[in-house]
């Protein structure tokens, strides 16, 4: 298995993420980017190697990011969840089973500390 963990960054706002997605990059991981959970899902089914799914919750379209999450927990089990958002607080019952909550604003070396510990 290689050291270099790959992170799906699940993010409508594009500069946000870009920047995490860079911040990420610069750490050393591989990074995918999606806009919304149906980009998010497609990515998914055709890179299996992903480990880990970033996501923030508030995002538009049919699915916001705890139903994303939760849809990654039951589709792909060994994928790691940390769920983020800058405007509410989730209580650990409101999140998949073994996924993490990142209030924004967040720091990027925290975040990457954080993902590399749920994978080991």
């Amino acid at each position: 298995m290689t050291d270099q963990l790959v992170v799906l960054v699940v993010e409508d706002e594009p500069l946000i993420r870009m920047d995490v997605a860079d911040e990420l990059a610069m750490r050393g991981f591989k990074v995918f980017e999606a806009g919304n959970a149906q980009e998010a899902i497609a990515i998914l089914a055709d890179n299996l190697d992903i480990q880990i799914l970033f996501t923030d919750i508030d995002m538009p379209g049919s699915m916001d990011g705890l139903k994303l999450a939760a849809a990654v927990r039951d589709r792909w089990p060994p994928i790691k969840i940390i769920v983020t958002s800058g405007n509410r607080s989730i209580a650990e019952s409101e999140m998949p089973a073994q996924s993490r909550f990142f209030s924004k604003p967040y720091r990027a070396d925290a975040l990457a500390a954080a993902m590399r510990d749920i994978v080991t």
